[in-house]
C-alpha cells in the first residue's frame, strides 16, 4: 500500500477488526489456518520459548504461538490497531486454558519500529502484514533485529501466482466472493484494496533478495495454494 499514509493503513485495520476473521475465512476458502499453522511451524519453537507475532491481527496465530511453546514460553503480539488489539484480547480469554498456554502481551506498535528488545525472540511470525508496511527493508530489519542468533521468522502472505489460468481465477475470486462478502459487511472499500496491494508486492524470489539484503543469513520463499499464498522462512 505504497500510495496510502501509514495512518490510513491503521484507520483500515481497526475498521474491518469486527469482521475479519469471517472475511478471511471467506476469502482463504477456508483454508487461512492450515497456512498459518504451517507457518507457525516453519519457526522451530520449543516449550519454554519467546516467540513474536508481528501484525498480528485478532490473534489466531499468536495463540497458536502460545500454545506451542507452553505454560513456560512467552509470546508477545504487536499490530498497529488497536481495536484488532481488543479482539485479539477478548478471543484470548474463551480460546486458551492459561495451564497448558503461555501468556500473551498484546501490544500496540509500528512494524517499522517494534516496541520490543533487541535479539529477545526465539522466533517471529507476521500473517498477511509485510504487503501492508509502508518500507519493506525496513520490515525485515526489524524482524532482524528483535531475533536471537540463528533464530527463525516466517512470513505468510497472499501473491500473485505465476499461472495464468490460476492468477485468473483469483482475480474472479477477488470480484465476485471477497468483495461482495466484504460489501454486506459494509467493508467494500477496505478490501478492494487487496488486488492492487497484489500487483506491487514483491515476488517470493525478490522477497528473497530482499532478506538477504536486510543480512539474513538464509531465506528461502515457499509457494503454496498454487501461489496463491507463500511463505518466507528467514534464518538470522
Amino acid at each position: 500500500m505504497s500510495q496510502t499514509s501509514a495512518e490510513s493503513v491503521q484507520a483500515l485495520f481497526d475498521r474491518i477488526a469486527p469482521v475479519y476473521d469471517e472475511l478471511n475465512q471467506t476469502l482463504s476458502l477456508g483454508q487461512h489456518k492450515i497456512w498459518k499453522q504451517m507457518a507457525v511451524k516453519w519457526v522451530g519453537l520449543k516449550p519454554g520459548d519467546q516467540a513474536l507475532d508481528i501484525c498480528c491481527g485478532s490473534g489466531d496465530v499468536a495463540m497458536l504461538l502460545a500454545q506451542k511453546v507452553g505454560a513456560q514460553g512467552r509470546v508477545c503480539g504487536v499490530d498497529f490497531a488497536a481495536q484488532q488489539l481488543e479482539v485479539a484480547a477478548a478471543r484470548q480469554v474463551y480460546e486458551l486454558n492459561p495451564e497448558t498456554t503461555a501468556p500473551i502481551d498484546w501490544m500496540q506498535g509500528d512494524a517499522l519500529a517494534l516496541p520490543v528488545s533487541d535479539n529477545q525472540f526465539d522466533g517471529v511470525t507476521m500473517s498477511y502484514g509485510l504487503r501492508n508496511v509502508m518500507d519493506i527493508p525496513q520490515a525485515l530489519q526489524e524482524i532482524r533485529r528483535v531475533l536471537k542468533p540463528e533464530a527463525k521468522a516466517a512470513i505468510l502472505d497472499m501473491h500473485r501466482p505465476k499461472n495464468p489460468w490460476v492468477r485468473g481465477f483469483q482475480q474472479w475470486y477477488l470480484d465476485n466472493v471477497v468483495v461482495p462478502a466484504a460489501k454486506r459487511k459494509g467493508v467494500t472499500s477496505e478490501y478492494e484494496y487487496i488486488a492492487p496491494s497484489l500487483d506491487r508486492f514483491p515476488t517470493g524470489e525478490a522477497q528473497e533478495r530482499l532478506a538477504l539484503a536486510a543480512e539474513f543469513s538464509t531465506a528461502v520463499h515457499y509457494p503454496i495454494a498454487e501461489g496463491t499464498m507463500g511463505v518466507l522462512v528467514m534464518t538470522k
